[in-house]
């Protein structure tokens, strides 16, 4: 696929992940990617790992990420975080929230 070098929200396609979670996709290419993902209050995503490492920051709202070692961490708006190459990880939605993440390289099973 090409890649994708500029992008905006407004107007953008939401695709539902599960419910309560939707991502668009922004800007990428081979070796990063931009998404922004909306939240839903009580929507949880499982502890799972993924090749691409994972940086992001708290837009909106708060969350509970969780480490498979069972360590906790209570972001809200503001915070940022980092999970590496496979390091295991979930979500639980505090409350409705918003998340801005790159992904590196780009993760093949998000681009449109």
């Amino acid at each position: 696929m090409e890649d994708r070098i500029f992008a905006s929200l407004t107007g953008a396609e939401r695709v539902q992940m599960r419910p309560g979670i939707e991502r668009i996709t922004l800007a990428y290419n081979r070796e990063t990617m931009l998404c922004y993902f909306y939240l839903k209050k009580g929507s949880t995503l499982e502890i799972h790992t993924h090749p691409p490492a994972q940086n992001g920051l708290v837009v909106k709202g708060r969350v509970r990420f969780l480490k498979g070692n069972g360590e906790s961490h209570l972001l809200q708006e503001g915070d940022a975080y980092l999970f590496p190459s496979m390091e295991p990880h979930g979500l639980e939605v505090l409350e409705d929230a918003e998340l801005i993440e790159a992904f590196t390289p780009a993760r093949e099973d998000y681009r449109l």
